[in-house]
């Protein structure tokens, strides 16, 4: 039906690149060390498809006629950060580093943010795990009512709040002041993200109601280029909030990898003419940020299980694209992302698989899918679609 779907599996690297050195990601190797972590991997549907054949992984064999073409895909774009990995993924060059902070926030950003918000105060302002920070603060969170402010080694504003305390739509509010009229200018972060928990002390747990405040792409993505020559684009999950629901026709929230994977099918079984863009989160989410490589590896288990099901959406005119937006090895001592190579995986049903070999941009997905529906355009990266 002439449509063209996109999954990334976010977090899943194939090793480190190599400029990995100076993000201090040397030995970085998602899905290699996690399956040596946890002594192989079983992803039969993978496998058949030529996930072993990008790389070595333990339990995943390379086969002699994939069903999938493979490769894998270099980030050319300064940062290892889910808004950089998808914004390329879109077509864009990001020649410049989005702001950090290893330090936390400078007091005139604190300031800044309790003059614009109304808050009194705030706990946290350094890098954090956000499971770690909640039990490290919650209790005095939950005693003054400042919400936690935390970042990581990703360009994010990230705010903690327990749902009894600061409510959800507060906290939202809260984060959108935050996002336009705090950390703008050189302080212009990739993302403020919403971060409320529940539970009581001792136990108290993150929920799914999550919210990222993206910035607008610098300029058209692939989702532009597409809604403007009368093709649908469809983004389901994250994708939604990482372009900042720019360029997107019809936007479907999700809160697992379950879900996301329905959505998938439903649209790619009933949409003609599309492009279906998906993104996968929670084996970075729950498993890469938290350095548990058997959660992960279980999780891809899951997603491989309803491999066949999404497969059987796919007829000789549309085309399938699976890749990942950067690395989040769960073995390294880091608990952010790594920069790492993207695994490629590209079906076309009955179509002959091919060595589509190291790609020198994210972007080549960007004008495949352009290709794919003949659309001009001046998106970088160089298309496989025939290759």
């Amino acid at each position: 039906m002439n449509n063209f779907v996109t999954i990334i599996l976010d977090g899943v690297g194939v090793g480190e690149l190599p400029d990995a050195a100076d993000y201090g990601d040397i030995s970085s190797n998602t899905l290699a060390n996690m399956a040596e972590r946890v002594g192989g991997l079983n992803l039969p549907n993978f496998e058949k498809l030529g996930l072993g054949n990008i790389i070595p992984i333990k339990g995943v064999n390379p086969v002699e006629q994939p069903s999938a073409s493979f490769g894998k895909m270099k980030e050319k774009s300064i940062g290892k950060d889910s808004t950089t990995g998808h914004w390329e993924i879109g077509g864009l060059f990001i020649d410049f580093k989005f702001p950090l902070y290893p330090a936390g926030f400078p007091k005139e950003i604190v300031d800044k943010f309790l003059s614009k918000t109304g808050q009194k105060g705030i706990l946290g302002n350094k890098p954090a795990s956000g499971t770690e920070i909640i039990k490290e603060l919650g209790d005095q969170h939950v005693k003054t009512g400042f919400p936690i402010v935390y970042t990581s080694g990703d360009s994010v504003f990230q705010i903690a709040a327990h749902e009894e305390v600061i409510p959800i739509e507060k906290l939202y509010e809260i984060c959108e002041i935050t996002r336009n009229e705090v950390m703008t200018g050189e302080n212009a972060v990739g993302r403020i993200i919403a971060r409320p928990f529940v539970g009581v002390s001792g136990s108290y747990t993150r929920t799914t109601n999550r919210k990222d405040f993206s910035l607008d792409p610098f300029g058209d993505t692939i989702l532009d280029v597409a809604l403007k020559n009368g093709i649908d684009t469809i983004a389901i999950g994250k994708i939604n909030d990482l372009f900042n629901y720019k360029g997107i026709k019809i936007r479907e929230k999700t809160k697992s990898n379950n879900e996301g994977i329905d959505k998938i099918i439903e649209y790619s079984k009933n949409s003609k003419n599309s492009f279906i863009m998906a993104n996968l989160v929670d084996f970075d989410v729950y498993y890469g940020h938290r350095n548990d490589p058997e959660g992960f590896a279980k999780a891809l288990e899951d997603v491989d299980s309803f491999l066949p099901g999404i497969l059987e959406t796919i007829d000789e005119s549309d085309a399938l694209l699976i890749t990942s937006d950067h690395g989040n090895d769960p073995t390294s001592k880091s608990t952010d992302h790594s920069r790492e190579y993207v695994p490629l995986l590209f079906y076309r049903k009955n179509k002959q698989s091919r060595n589509l070999g190291t790609r020198e941009t994210f972007s080549d997905a960007a004008q495949t899918i352009a290709h794919f529906f003949k659309l001009n355009n001046t998106l970088n990266g160089i298309s496989f679609l025939n290759e």
